[in-house]
C-alpha cells in the first residue's frame, strides 16, 4: 500500500511531536555545525532534535519522488458568502511532477474567485521590507496602494495563484517559477510571489 499525501503529512507531524518530546536523536549534531564557536552558543540537544526532524523529512520527500505522492494539499477559502477549494504545495512536503501544473490549472478559477469578491475595493501590493514611506513600514513590508488595472496585469504575468482571507480583507498570492523557492526572497526574479491585500480601507498589519 502507497501513502498518501495525508498519511505523509500525519507522519511528519507525529515525527515532529516525538523529536520534542526527546525520543529522537541525532548524535551527529556538533559534527555538523562546522564551527566551535557557533556550537557552543546552541543548545546542541534542540539542535540534535532540529537535525533529526530533518533527516526524517528528507526520507519522506525520497517516498514521494519514488512512488510520486503528491505534495498538494487541497484548502478552501471562504469570503463575502463565497467558497473555494484550491490546491496549494504542503509546506512539509515537496512538489513533485505534474503538481506545479494542478497550481496552474487552478488559477483562472481563484482569479475569478478574486475578481467576484473584490469589486469595488481597494488594492495594495505588499513589498519588500525597507522601502517607501516609513510610516507605512510592517513587518511584512510597507503596502503600496495600486490600481486594478496594476493589479490585471501583474495577474497576466504569472504562473499559478494563492488565496486567503480574514474578516474585511482577502489575499491574493501570484506566483511563478519553483513552487517550493517561490516564497523566498533570495528566489527571486527566477521564482517568487507577489502579494496584494483587498480591502474596503488602510489594510491591516497581518503577515501575508
Amino acid at each position: 500500500m502507497t501513502y498518501t499525501t495525508q498519511d505523509l503529512i500525519e507522519i511528519l507531524d507525529r515525527e515532529l511531536k516525538a523529536n520534542w518530546k526527546g525520543k529522537r536523536i541525532v548524535l551527529s549534531s556538533e559534527e555538523r555545525i562546522n564551527d566551535p564557536v557557533v556550537s557552543k552558543l546552541l543548545d546542541m540537544e534542540k539542535v540534535s532534535k532540529v537535525f533529526a526532524y530533518q533527516d526524517f523529512r528528507r526520507q519522506i520527500h525520497e517516498y514521494q519522488k519514488q512512488h510520486q505522492v503528491s505534495g498538494l494539499i487541497w484548502r478552501e477559502c471562504s469570503f463575502q458568502n463565497k467558497t473555494i477549494r484550491y490546491p496549494e504545495i504542503s509546506n512539509q512536503l515537496i512538489p513533485i511532477e505534474g503538481d506545479k501544473e494542478t497550481l496552474i490549472k487552478a488559477k483562472d478559477s481563484i482569479i475569478n474567485f478574486w475578481r467576484e469578491t473584490t469589486t469595488a475595493m481597494k488594492f495594495w501590493l505588499v513589498n519588500v521590507p525597507g522601502k517607501g514611506n516609513p510610516k507605512n513600514n510592517h513587518t511584512s513590508g510597507y503596502h503600496q496602494q495600486i490600481s486594478l488595472e496594476y493589479v490585471e496585469k501583474l495577474i497576466n504575468q504569472t504562473e499559478w495563484a494563492e488565496i486567503d482571507a480574514a474578516c474585511t480583507e482577502i489575499y491574493l498570492g501570484l506566483c511563478w517559477g519553483h513552487p517550493v523557492e517561490h516564497r523566498y526572497q533570495w528566489a527571486k526574479p527566477k521564482s517568487g510571489c507577489d502579494h496584494i491585500i483587498a480591502s474596503n480601507t488602510e489594510p491591516s498589519s497581518i503577515k501575508v
